[in-house]
């Protein structure tokens, strides 16, 4: 009997309490996709979201490993797919922040060359 109480207790809290997703797994993704597309315009913002993200997403997977029981799987999988971009955003705002760098330093010896 004993057993039996404990299934239906299990089925009642599944069904009318269901496991909250992790805490800000929705904005890791936004920010997430919003790094990579952050990183075509002049680099700053998809580092800033980037960043943001990559430290929300640490966050939010700590949580889930410690009580994975507690959270959805759904929401999990967010977390991961808005740190892969993130990853991603923060790499290509990276390589593109160090492109402006070399083209700005280049154009500048250019012009300071041409007036001396």
């Amino acid at each position: 009997m004993e057993e039996k109480d404990l299934i239906q207790k299990q089925t009642f809290q599944e069904n009318f309490f269901p496991t909250p997703d992790l805490p800000n797994a929705t904005a890791v993704l936004v920010m997430g996709i919003l790094s990579i597309i952050g990183c075509f315009f002049y680099a700053i913002p998809g580092l800033i979201l980037g960043i943001i993200s990559l430290v929300l997403a640490n966050k939010a997977m700590a949580l889930y490993k410690n009580n994975p029981k507690n959270y959805t799987q759904s929401s999990f999988n967010n977390v991961k797919t808005g740190r892969i971009c993130a990853i991603i955003g923060v790499s290509l705002a990276g390589i593109s922040f160090l492109i402006f760098i070399i083209y700005f330093l280049a154009m500048g010896g250019i012009f300071l060359s041409a007036f001396l």
